[in-house]
């Protein structure tokens, strides 16, 4: 029947149509938005700091959260590295209050970054964030979230240390978070002979020990014909013995002469016995 035929389309097309409102959500929450950590835009583009924003790869597409208790209530602080935080366009930091139906604060933008970078730490700058009401001259909020080494965590816990709003200018909110990104690489303690050197072991451990047992269960060999190879390494010695003694202990195989200054071929002629002056003249 038609029906029959047309239903086959009608679910593709649902099924198109679901993925690709899936893939409209996603990008609107940061998960699809930039490519990784390139989204951020420095305020002074190097080759430095974009290096350093490279070594934080993993922390990427991620929204981290806390939430303070204030005198005027709880806050929620969102932050996300290269991505929208909280699905708000642009912004890396952002200041919820619960249970308000006020839009967000936006604390920093990470389209205005700057990454400094330790041997094991990291200090991300958020900048151009809303500007204040009362405090700090109505300048800009501006975040700072320092990003120490923790080899046993991939990305901790967000944690607010301080909003310092009291200044007349430069006022920050500091962040804190612990990640192995920012660990150095552990780098390994053994060279490239020592390396070789370990193999080359392994290599005979195995042979002795394969061998020997070879020879003494399937060939059932006793004594030293238990080493594998026995002959082969014995004729190796051998061989190695001649040569030794052919290198280092060769010398000349004539008697060196009782007297200096006279010669073997005179030692062995004798000297002719001449008796003219017996004669009469």
């Amino acid at each position: 029947s038609k029906f029959s035929s047309s239903y086959p389309h009608r679910a593709f097309r649902s099924v198109l149509l679901w993925a690709i409102l899936t893939q409209l959500l996603l990008c609107r929450n940061g998960v699809f938005a930039g490519d990784g950590t390139k989204a951020c835009k420095l305020r002074h583009e190097s080759a430095s700091q974009r290096k350093v924003l490279e070594q934080l790869e993993p922390l990427a597409h991620r929204n981290l959260s806390v939430v303070v208790t204030e005198e005027k209530g709880n806050y929620t602080y969102v932050f996300q590295l290269c991505g929208d935080a909280g699905g708000v366009p642009n912004a890396g930091v952002i200041q919820k209050k619960t249970g308000s139906q006020d839009k967000p604060t936006i604390i920093g933008l990470y389209t205005s970054t700057e990454a400094i970078g330790g041997s094991d730490w990291v200090m991300l700058r958020y900048y151009d964030g809303e500007k204040y009401d009362e405090h700090c001259s109505h300048e800009d909020r501006r975040a700072i979230i320092m990003i120490s080494c923790n080899k046993n965590k991939e990305a901790g816990d967000l944690e607010a240390i301080l909003e310092d709003s009291e200044r007349p200018k430069d006022c920050f909110y500091l962040f804190e978070l612990d990640s192995s990104a920012v660990c150095p690489p552990v780098q390994s303690q053994l060279s490239a002979g020592s390396i070789i050197l370990i193999i080359g072991f392994c290599l005979v451990a195995v042979y002795l020990i394969g061998g020997f047992l070879y020879q003494r269960l399937i060939v059932g060999a006793k004594g030293m014909e238990q080493f594998p190879n026995y002959a082969f390494w014995v004729e190796v010695g051998n061989l190695s013995a001649d040569g030794c003694d052919f290198v280092c202990r060769s010398k000349n195989r004539e008697e060196a002469p009782a007297y200096r200054g006279v010669s073997a071929d005179a030692l062995d002629e004798e000297p002719e016995e001449r008796d003219d002056h017996l004669l009469p003249m």
